[in-house]
């Protein structure tokens, strides 16, 4: 009798523990709130547009974007990432950002063109992406997202 009940509670406990993993796995498929997310390439295909086929652009996503296009040599790439760190935040239920480091993506950031450090690719649910090079303001960036992504008029 002890052996079945003993059983019977490590079963339970597998099927805790598995139900409690699959729901973290689905929580991961989630773009998170108010922070930064590395993208990839896969994930550029699954969430934004395909890249492979540019000159048809067909947003995918449910929020406007804001991708920054960056290196871990870039100085200007550093002032900028704490920057969309605060817009991320900021912004939370309004956009998603992405980064894209160019030296691990490099496919993608030659099919979108990139040449320069940083690039930040503001891409609006309707019309066509726009782009700032450079190192700027967060109020750049901020009148950027206003402008572009949530179309509220210049002041």
């Amino acid at each position: 009798m002890k052996r079945i009940l003993l059983l019977v509670a490590l079963l339970m406990a597998g099927i805790i523990t598995y139900t409690f993993a699959c729901s973290q796995g689905d929580e991961k498929n989630k773009p998170e709130k108010g922070v930064v997310i590395q993208m990839n390439g896969d994930l550029f295909l699954k969430d934004v547009a395909d890249y492979n086929n540019i000159k048809e652009w067909k947003f995918k996503g449910d929020k406007p974007v804001v991708i920054d296009f960056y290196a871990d040599w870039c100085g200007p790439c550093r002032q900028v990432a704490p920057l969309m760190k605060e817009l991320a935040k900021e912004y939370e239920d309004k956009i998603i950002i992405y980064r894209v480091n160019v030296d691990n993506e490099k496919e993608l950031a030659t099919a979108l063109g990139i040449q320069s450090l940083p690039t930040i690719l503001f891409i609006p649910r309707k019309g066509e992406p726009q782009a700032i090079i450079g190192a700027a303001s967060k109020d750049t960036f901020k009148q950027a997202i206003e402008e572009v992504l949530l179309k509220k008029p210049a002041k």
